[in-house]
């Protein structure tokens, strides 16, 4: 199932017309802003809205929440650290009032400690908010990152090692999962760049963290070569992991010109589009939303993600 992350301007269910409009199976939203600590509870009358027709769409078991980038659960000063708690437990208490199944999360950068301490640190975050949220169905993804700095989760290692300090420090294997993200992949020095390099990818992850456990995709195109650490997503096809980057201009004539199907068919999108254990799990958009020039004939705002989801649609066959 394919989807985007969507605005929730003017209203969170806006994001569910939205998606329904663009011919999308789910959708990711922000459930408050997200730039912000403190925000005011969900209204009755939003709550409602959304529920109904999430309940019309059939998707309870489907939609995302993406948790704030202020969250630092690896955090070693106190203060951000408690803040970065609190702020993770209303994340998960709107996404359980809203039947979204599925938070994903970044788990956190480990600066001003080491690694192994910043991953202590997460599970003793989760260990507390196991207590705060005991009972709720809520699934946290935690989300492959680039790598870059001092961020936790970009070697497999990192994701299987905090899966376990998580699930030994709540006893909930069934409430943490991974969110993985083709653009942060390649980045972090995970070949995504073919289709034999994807699969292999997914093989290593598999024997390391278990394929199953994957909940959420974030389907991205990478404006960063293999293992740059550069976390810039691109439109699909015209990036390192589509395997036709070129350099960094505005969508048109000059991006349109470099993109090739043959080149797309043979990268690692068609790894995880085709991939039996993916069908029924979220595949989400996050590539820029400036139009592009094979969607001309659409309202410039809706351009980008359609053709995004019909080149990803195209490698189903």
């Amino acid at each position: 199932m394919f989807g985007s992350h969507l605005s929730i301007s003017g209203g969170m269910v806006n994001a569910l017309f939205e998606a329904e409009q663009l011919g999308m199976e789910t959708v990711q939203v922000f459930t408050k802003n997200q730039q912000q600590w403190k925000a005011p509870p969900l209204s009755e009358s939003a709550s409602a809205d959304w529920l109904r027709e999430l309940k019309r769409l059939g998707w309870q078991s489907r939609t995302v929440s993406h948790a704030s980038y202020l969250i630092n659960l690896a955090s070693h000063d106190d203060e951000l650290f408690a803040k970065s708690v609190d702020l993770m437990t209303d994340e998960i208490e709107r996404c359980e009032a809203l039947s979204i199944p599925f938070l994903v999360h970044h788990p956190g950068s480990f600066v001003g400690w080491t690694r192994e301490q910043g991953i202590a640190r997460i599970a003793s975050a989760y260990r507390e908010l196991s207590k705060r949220t005991k009972g709720y169905r809520t699934i946290a993804c935690l989300e492959g990152v680039s790598g870059a700095g001092s961020q936790i989760g970009g070697p497999f290692e990192d994701l299987a090692t905090l899966r376990a300090a998580i699930i030994e420090a709540t006893g909930e294997p069934k409430r943490i999962g991974f969110c993985l993200d083709s653009c942060h992949l390649h980045a972090a020095g995970h070949d995504m760049s073919t289709l034999a390099a994807g699969q292999a990818t997914l093989k290593r992850f598999d024997e390391l963290c278990s394929i199953t456990n994957i909940k959420v995709w974030h389907i991205n195109d990478s404006k960063g070569a293999l293992a740059s650490k550069l976390d810039r997503h691109d439109h699909i096809g015209l990036g390192h992991v589509g395997g036709n980057p070129i350099k960094h201009v505005k969508p048109g004539k000059a991006a349109e010109a470099k993109f090739s199907n043959a080149r797309l068919t043979d990268s690692g999108f068609a790894a995880i589009v085709r991939h039996k254990a993916f069908a029924n799990v979220p595949k989400i958009l996050e590539t820029p939303k400036e139009e592009t020039k094979a969607a001309k004939d659409l309202p410039v705002s809706k351009r980008a993600d359609s053709v995004n989801l019909k080149r990803l649609r195209g490698l189903m066959a």
